[in-house]
């Protein structure tokens, strides 16, 4: 098998693609699809996004301190797209796509409702790396949709069809593989007739 050597770069693929939503103080929300995004500890839990400087919402999240990380499904694919390439200064992503504004338990910010999953998040810690800065924060409060809970009021994300974020295209997720602890779990041996 051959290599061959690439530009240093992001290979780190695929992302989850999640549309954050936020508000200004002054109440004005915005939602920004956020790719560079991810889990930092489980206790207390946290979690990362990485937003340019120039964004328009990056201002209210670094006012405010506040943001949810909405998790995006197949039927939310033309949204996420939506809104990644159009600027909140510009329109109201809100009514153009016919979202729904979820209050959120713990902040200000809207959640998104048709998200099967809202990650309300404050901010701990600012680290301005480049491009990109990177908000850290407290997650504060999670909210999931009843429709992917079974009867032992477990939650099933796979249900809702999440979507992620490879090469500047978004995929559906494929068949399940394995799942954690497959490569040391001991086979259950066949009964015997």
């Amino acid at each position: 098998m051959g290599k061959t050597e690439f530009k240093p770069g992001n290979m780190l693929y695929p992302l989850p693609a999640v549309m954050v939503s936020v508000a200004d103080r002054e109440g004005k929300d915005n939602i920004l699809t956020v790719a560079w995004a991810g889990t930092v500890c489980t206790n207390p839990p946290m979690v990362s996004i990485s937003i340019r400087p120039e964004r328009y919402s990056y201002r209210m999240i670094k006012d405010t301190g506040e943001f949810v990380i909405n998790l995006t499904t197949e039927d939310l694919s033309y949204a996420t797209d939506y809104c990644g390439v159009k600027s909140g200064r510009d329109v109201d992503k809100f009514d153009v796509l016919k979202l729904t504004r979820l209050p959120s338990r713990q902040i200000k910010a809207p959640g998104i409702a048709e998200s099967p999953v809202n990650i309300e998040c404050k901010v701990k810690q600012i680290l301005e790396l480049g491009s990109h800065h990177m908000f850290l924060a407290d997650v504060v409060a999670v909210t999931v949709d009843e429709d992917y809970m079974d009867e032992r009021n477990s939650f099933h994300l796979s249900d809702a069809k999440p979507i992620v974020y490879s090469h500047g295209k978004y995929f559906g997720l494929g068949k399940q593989v394995g799942s954690f602890g497959c490569s040391v779990a001991k086979k259950k041996k066949k009964k015997q007739k």
